[in-house]
């Protein structure tokens, strides 16, 4: 051998004997036949892997890949894959190129490869990358069992995915995740997803349609299509929000539009991932139609089913219908259409006149020209004792987190929910923040109780809060002078009916939504307690009254004590508890008690 001078000629025997062919005693002259002898002439053309692995060849030959050479592609050979021919390993030895751990890698080289790729008819972007990040390619990667390139694709016959003879071939995609996936092969194919795409119905989902191809994540990974609060949106709507194949196959078009509306898909669309979500109650694989005496949803076995999460469904409580529209709930009892009705006339009314007394209120004092006078702090009069602050203060904050977390549920997609809803696959953050907001709230409303109840000057304050006949003359003479009907300004008691307005809104505000939050908060208990309408009637008017009770703080309220020419740019009453200077220019004297005004609170 020391005449050879081509170091690529040189074969280590004793390497050879640990390689695939030399522990199984393959000689030399199996593949160089007619050199036996040393030195030799020139080498004869060197015998084909076929001789001795016909099957793989015949399936190669066959394969996309024994065909690539007429299209112009260079066909890969045995080596290209298996390794140099003096240096085969065994498929479990992790040196091997097709070793478990090393295929992708190997498949990579061509398949990875943009320049390469772009000469062949496949459109797949970068495979390798998708793989190397799924659920397979970690737990092959730790040592254990899982899918490979080979293990869908096959190893020799890999054909194309079009080719019905091919392991990913829609029709077979079943049967080649069954080969790890036993078990949920078996229930995929009872379903009513299995048994049309074992018909050829093309639109059929199989295992790819919903988990994805190469990039196939565990279910408790947030990205994956089938994680539970991603499961609607990623693998259930691509269907059953597709308005062609509702029609083609008698779906009810308006089930997924229902369930976005409900509850449980507005706290999964935040990212809520313990809510109910399409396959909670249908089922993941084995999902039947709703007749079949085996589905999750058959009326049958409806109270197993919603009392998962509900004990007691179907026994202590009714089940009302599921994949209802909003407005079809309405339609449910009549209670539930007349509320939301009703609420739709008074936010219209009431924010309606509000925006119209607020404009005419602006125009009026930016043309007289009023000037607020200049009084030091000290010497205004005092409207909001110690006491009141603090409970303006905590109820200020708690409607404003309240407003916004309430808000996050039904809009999750807007910008400002986003900081909320980010983290709700993780922490629970915009239900707790809901609920404690709803605690703080009625902790202002227990302090201001208990206030009223051990302070009697505080009592005289609140008791002129209450409205009178005389406030209805009061807002006469206020609406003439907005119109131009009266030329001078009509001067307010200390408390007139702004301030009655607000005081007496914010006490029934905070009565209703605390009632209906609570019939929301403690669904278990209100449904066995309570019809199913009642629970309807309860979301309507928590949802109404919030919005009522936010644009009455935005329109009414913020205009007093903020955007009013008499006291802009604020009232600083609720940090000082002194009355705006402006405020003396629209007060009567003789209506404000001064004693009482400056005790309360105290």
């Amino acid at each position: 051998m020391k005449d050879v001078r081509d170091a690529k000629l040189v074969v280590d025997a004793e390497a050879w004997k640990h390689t695939v062919h030399g522990d199984a005693g393959v000689d030399c002259g199996s593949c160089h036949a007619g050199h036996e002898d040393f030195p030799h002439e020139k080498s004869e053309p060197l015998a084909a892997c076929a001789t001795c692995h016909e099957d793989a060849a015949r399936e190669l030959a066959a394969s996309v890949h024994g065909g690539t050479a007429s299209s112009g592609v260079e066909r890969p050979s045995c080596t290209a894959c298996h390794g140099p021919m003096h240096a085969l390993r065994p498929a479990d030895d992790e040196a091997s190129p097709i070793h478990p751990k090393r295929l992708a890698a190997t498949c990579g080289r061509c398949h990875a490869d943009p320049a390469f790729m772009r000469g062949t008819d496949v459109k797949l972007a970068q495979p390798l990358a998708a793989y190397a990040e799924s659920v397979h390619a970690r737990r092959v990667e730790a040592g254990e069992h899982a899918a490979t390139c080979g293990s869908c694709h096959g190893s020799h016959d890999i054909r194309r995915a079009d080719d019905p003879r091919s392991r990913v071939h829609r029709k077979n995609v079943p049967q080649t995740c069954g080969q790890c996936h036993d078990a949920i092969a078996r229930a995929f194919a009872a379903s009513v997803h299995g048994r049309a795409a074992a018909r050829g119905i093309r639109e059929a989902p199989v295992c790819t349609d919903c988990h994805g191809e190469h990039r196939i994540l565990g279910p408790g990974d947030k990205d994956s299509p089938v994680f539970a609060s991603n499961v609607p949106k990623m693998a259930c709507e691509r269907c059953h929000a597709d308005v062609r194949l509702t029609e083609k196959f008698g779906l009810k078009s308006t089930a997924v539009a229902a369930f976005e509306s409900s509850f449980h898909g507005l706290a999964g669309r935040v990212g809520n991932a313990s809510v109910a979500n399409c396959a909670s109650c249908h089922g993941v694989h084995d999902i039947l139609p709703s007749s079949d005496p085996r589905s999750h949803v058959n009326p049958a076995n409806l109270p197993a089913t919603c009392g998962v999460c509900h004990p007691g469904a179907g026994t202590t409580f009714a089940i009302g219908a599921v994949h209802v529209l909003p407005e079809e709930r309405d339609r449910t009892h009549p209670a539930v259409y007349w509320v939301r009705i009703a609420y739709l006339w008074l936010i219209a009314i009431v924010i309606g006149a509000m925006t119209v007394h607020n404009a005419l209120d602006l125009r009026r004092k930016a043309a007289s020209g009023l000037v607020p006078p200049v009084v030091p702090t000290s010497e205004r009069r005092l409207r909001m004792g110690r006491w009141f602050r603090i409970a303006h203060a905590l109820l200020f904050v708690s409607f404003s987190v309240l407003v916004w977390s309430g808000f996050a549920l039904t809009y999750p997609d807007a910008w400002w929910a986003r900081p909320l809803v980010t983290w709700e696959d993780h922490w629970r953050l915009r239900g707790g923040l809901h609920r404690t907001a709803a605690v703080a709230l009625l902790c202002a409303l227990g302090l201001h109780l208990v206030h009223l109840a051990l302070d009697r000057r505080a009592r005289a304050c609140i008791r002129a809060m209450m409205p009178r006949c005389r406030d209805l003359i009061e807002l006469r003479e206020r609406v003439r002078w907005l119109i131009g009907r009266r030329a001078d300004m009509p001067l307010s008691p200390a408390v007139g009916y702004v301030e009655k307005l607000e005081y007496v809104a914010v006490v029934w505000g905070t009565v209703i939504m605390a009632v209906s939050g609570f019939v929301l908060w403690f669904e278990s208990w209100s449904l066995a307690h309570l019809p199913k309408w009642a629970l309807d009637v309860a979301t309507v008017v928590h949802f109404y009254e919030a919005l009522l009770a936010t644009l009455a703080i935005l329109v009414w309220h913020f205009y007093f004590v903020i955007f009013d020419p008499l006291v802009y740019p604020m009232d600083g009453a609720w940090l000082t508890g002194r009355e705006a200077a402006g405020r003396m220019l629209e007060r009567t004297e003789a209506a404000v008690d001064t004693d009482t005004e400056s005790s309360a609170g105290r």
